[in-house]
């Protein structure tokens, strides 16, 4: 197949993604973390494929006040902050005005976190190998915060899982992660909506519906 073919949808792409991951099959150390929204059903075929439970780990963009698309840093579940130093001194942004909008964003995770998780507790992460799934990467800061957020858990080995990334950012986060496994990394990169037929948002009551097949999905006992 050709490298910069696009996948037809998250489900798709999941499936080419967990066939790069068959190494963690079958263990009952593996748990498969999806970003919402989109990295849910990508994460959703690849637990599938793997035969371990999937969860998902909240992560929200802090954008930079007059630029809010550009992310001066991010949050995600168990009150990790990681800033992007660069970012707030170009800009001069003072440490009120990022506390503000990590408290704005704070609310908005655990309202996600309420409607997606249900009364489900966060998953223990410690000795796991922690599968970080997104539907792909453009800047990475999300995931770059996710990962830092799932190490702090102390896991045994953090893995950041894409179908698609850029290059520059699947390079920059073997930094933050044991290993990542981005299966295409094209030049030029520009969107990652651009690698797929169908690129639809996932709805929330999408994420909750496979949330709720994935923990009906047996895992291996040894």
């Amino acid at each position: 197949m050709d490298d910069y073919e696009a996948f037809t949808d998250r489900r798709h792409a999941g499936r080419v993604l967990a066939s790069r991951l068959m190494k963690y099959a079958g263990r009952d150390d593996v748990i498969a973390l999806a970003l919402p929204r989109g990295g849910v059903p990508v994460a959703h075929e690849v637990a599938s494929a793997l035969g371990a439970p999937m969860d998902v780990f909240l992560v929200r963009k802090l954008g930079t006040p007059g630029h809010r698309e550009l992310a001066m840093g991010a949050i995600a579940s168990g009150g990790v902050r990681v800033v992007n130093h660069d970012v707030v001194q170009w800009y001069g942004i003072s440490e009120s005005a990022i506390d503000r909008i990590a408290r704005e964003e704070q609310e908005e995770l655990e309202r996600r976190e309420r409607a997606y998780r249900d009364d489900r507790p966060v998953p223990d992460l410690t000795g796991k190998i922690v599968i970080l799934i997104d539907d792909g990467l453009a800047t990475g800061s999300t995931m770059r915060a996710a990962a830092q957020a799932v190490r702090a858990r102390r896991p045994a080995r953090t893995v950041v899982a894409v179908p698609v990334g850029a290059p520059q950012t699947c390079a920059e986060l073997s930094a933050v992660a044991d290993e990542v496994i981005c299966v295409r990394m094209p030049e030029p990169f520009s969107a990652v909506g651009q690698w797929y037929f169908n690129f639809e948002q996932t709805s929330d009551d999408e994420v909750r519906e496979l949330l709720r097949k994935s923990t009906a999905i047996p895992q291996p006992h040894h």
